[in-house]
């Protein structure tokens, strides 16, 4: 079986585990968000993609949730004291290597498909992954205190900063990359994983290409839901969706992606069992809906998550 996600960063990297014990014998690709990619410091730093390699990797730092699990920040500390770089946005030692590598592959010709190829052979994945786009289209946020880029309104202002509306700069530009078109054309299951409906989904849909290669595929798209019992777990996307007047609701970002029947990019949406009431209008909307627990934690309660979403697919 062919199993393509479109994902973002932590919430992508938790379901990506647990379909691939869902689904050892699948080839799973995984579609990632580039919007979080920065230069800072000289170097290609790309958070999505290096949450999902690390987590898959087994190497990940799982109590913070992003970098490299046994880091050191020595570097970083010296960067500080040149003034250099962002002081509130840390790159750890190891994780520095990541970065460095794929500057010095991207500096040397290389794709930032074909770099995160280089760096993901380092480790068995059990999936390839796949940068939606080879352009670079990074996020800003447009706040009262002007134009900044998404992970400073992220992390410095820890999403505080009054946020109007969010720009992927240069992603009408953009186009989506051959092996991520192919992936999805491909595919048996298309999942959208339950990450940042706005800045980590919306930001793959911006790409040129990605919603044409969604309508025309031939597999069912099955979506999980970021929010559960009205709350988003992780990654602020509540606040996110407040910007772009979604409410944080399973339904509401059901009807946000909308159902390919009209034209929008589901064909199911697996929702958690808290807002099971919310049923009948996702059915109205013509999706297939269904009610599971979602909580993605690790090891089997993550894996069954993903074998409720792959049941979905089947009509």
């Amino acid at each position: 079986m062919r199993i393509t996600v479109l994902a973002g960063g932590v919430g992508g990297a938790r379901f990506a585990l647990g379909l691939r014990e869902a689904a050892p014998d699948a080839d799973i690709a995984i579609v990632a968000n580039v919007g979080d990619d920065m230069w800072l410091a000289g170097v290609k730093v790309c958070p999505d993609l290096d949450s999902l390699m690390y987590a898959l990797a087994g190497v990940g730092d799982t109590e913070r949730g992003w970098g490299r699990a046994g880091e050191s920040e020595r570097v970083a500390a010296e960067l500080t004291a040149y003034g250099v770089g962002w002081p509130w946005f840390t790159l750890g030692d190891l994780d520095l290597g990541t970065h460095l590598a794929r500057t010095a592959l991207l500096r040397e010709g290389a794709t930032l498909t074909e770099a995160t190829a280089r760096l993901s052979a380092r480790w068995p994945l059990g999936a390839t992954l796949l940068p939606v786009t080879d352009d670079e289209v990074p996020t800003h946020v447009v706040t009262d205190e002007g134009v900044i880029h998404f992970e400073e309104w992220w992390v410095r202002t820890r999403a505080k900063a009054p946020a109007h509306r969010f720009v992927q700069h240069g992603v009408e530009r953009s186009r989506i990359s051959e092996p991520a078109r192919d992936a999805i054309s491909r595919a048996d299951v298309l999942l959208v994983a339950p990450s940042n409906p706005v800045v980590s989904i919306g930001t793959i849909l911006g790409v040129p290409g990605v919603r044409e290669a969604l309508e025309t595929a031939a597999a069912p798209v099955v979506g999980v839901s970021p929010i559960i019992g009205g709350q988003a777990l992780r990654g602020m996307a509540a606040t996110c969706l407040e910007v772009i007047g979604v409410e944080a609701d399973a339904a509401a970002v059901a009807a946000h992606y909308g159902a390919r029947s009209h034209g929008g990019i589901l064909d199911a949406w697996l929702v958690a069992e808290e807002d099971a009431a919310g049923l009948g209008a996702l059915r109205e909307l013509g999706l297939r809906a269904e009610a599971r627990p979602l909580l993605l934690t690790p090891g089997g309660p993550a894996a069954q998550v993903a074998r409720d979403a792959l049941a979905l697919a089947s009509p």
